[in-house]
């Protein structure tokens, strides 16, 4: 029976050998492809985690631009009330002054004037900080994430201090700067309007745009000029020095400057100009509108008007609602803006990438 199993054997020899080549083969392919798999897997989980990371790190900074955005209204606030103060002429009206009618001139441009330059410089604000935060944000995360294998921080403490301090621009020279442009605008839209002049909500929102288009389209600078000044002295001179920080520093105010002159970044803040001229319409139309009922609602809104006089107060007190560190519907309009919330995330991928460590 040996002897027969042995002649099979022999017989069959090649095929055995054959069959055995194809097993061990299929075995190895097997290990081979466990191996790849377990590689892919590992692979795609650590991706996973890091996209997690990335993307939770990215809330978090959206979250703290909201909150810083909100602690800067009230200076900036005061900074518009300290230049443009109405408070001063309304406080002499009531002394009842002989050159009553000049200062109520002097009060229409000062009203309109300060209500359109808080629009101009919330919304500048809030764009403004999405950028930096978010360019300071993605390099936190590639610091956080390179920083152990000693890749040079691109982001320490005195870079951040240094470069976000550049917001002192728009708060000072550039707001100041905005102001004049705004109230050269205001006075030749408004200042040959009589104060008994009836306006419609229609009527302003024509003014409005007269002003907007001097504004934005007469200026020899362009809006981002008053968020960052753009001359290389400028720049230095933020920058305190030529240490190795503020090598940084002036590099990062560069590539700020750079998304300030972006295309994308002129959509989202006409966006959000956008939606602040119309608030403060829909505001006033409210004044309007209780007026129409007065009158019995025999009237459409459109023809309703009211006395230029009449329009001053209710123009001058707008800047309370615009620029509250309690969230009004403008803020948080602009916070809430999907195209600004875009804009974000964009910058915040572009800076969080590991390229942009190179130089």
């Amino acid at each position: 029976m040996f002897s027969s199993a042995w002649n099979f054997v022999k017989r069959h020899k090649r095929k055995f050998i054959f069959a055995g080549a194809v097993v061990g083969g299929v075995y190895v392919l097997g290990k081979y492809a466990q191996k790849k798999i377990r590689e892919i897997q590992e692979r795609e989980a650590t991706e996973y985690i890091a996209q997690a990371r990335r993307q939770f790190h990215f809330e978090s900074n959206q979250r703290t631009c909201n909150m810083t955005v909100l602690s800067m209204l009230p200076p900036l606030r005061e900074a518009i009330i300290s230049q443009l103060n109405s408070e001063s002429l309304t406080a002499l009206l009531k002394t009842k002054p002989d050159n009553k009618l000049e200062i109520w001139e002097d009060l229409k441009i000062i009203s309109f004037t300060r209500t359109i330059v808080a629009i101009y410089s919330t919304s500048m604000l809030v764009v403004l900080l999405r950028v930096q935060l978010n360019i300071i944000g993605g390099y936190l995360y590639l610091d956080n994430s390179t920083g152990k294998s000693g890749t040079t921080v691109v982001a320490p403490p005195d870079v951040q201090q240094q470069y976000l301090s550049s917001i002192q621009h728009l708060l000072g020279d550039g707001l100041t700067a905005l102001m004049t442009v705004v109230k050269k605008a205001v006075q030749n839209s408004l200042g040959s309007l009589s104060l008994k002049q009836s306006l419609s909500v229609l009527e302003l929102e024509q003014q409005l745009s007269w002003i907007r288009a001097e504004v934005e389209a007469g200026s020899e600078r362009s809006l981002s000029w008053y968020m960052l000044a753009d001359d290389e002295n400028a720049l230095t001179d933020q920058a305190c020095g030529l240490t190795e920080n503020d090598v940084m520093t002036i590099r990062l105010l560069n590539e700020t400057r750079d998304m300030l002159d972006s295309p994308d970044f002129t959509t989202v803040l006409n966006a959000c100009l956008n939606r602040g001229f119309s608030r403060l319409l829909d505001n006033l139309a409210e004044f309007f509108r209780k007026l129409q009922r007065e009158m019995n609602a025999f009237y459409s809104l459109s023809a309703v008007s009211l006395p230029l006089a009449k329009i001053i107060p209710i123009i001058n007190g707008q800047i309370n609602t615009i620029c509250s560190e309690t969230p009004s519907h403008f803020v948080q309009d602009l916070l809430m803006n999907d195209q600004v919330k875009e804009f974000a995330a964009n910058v915040y991928e572009t800076f969080s990438m590991p390229q942009e460590l190179q130089k």
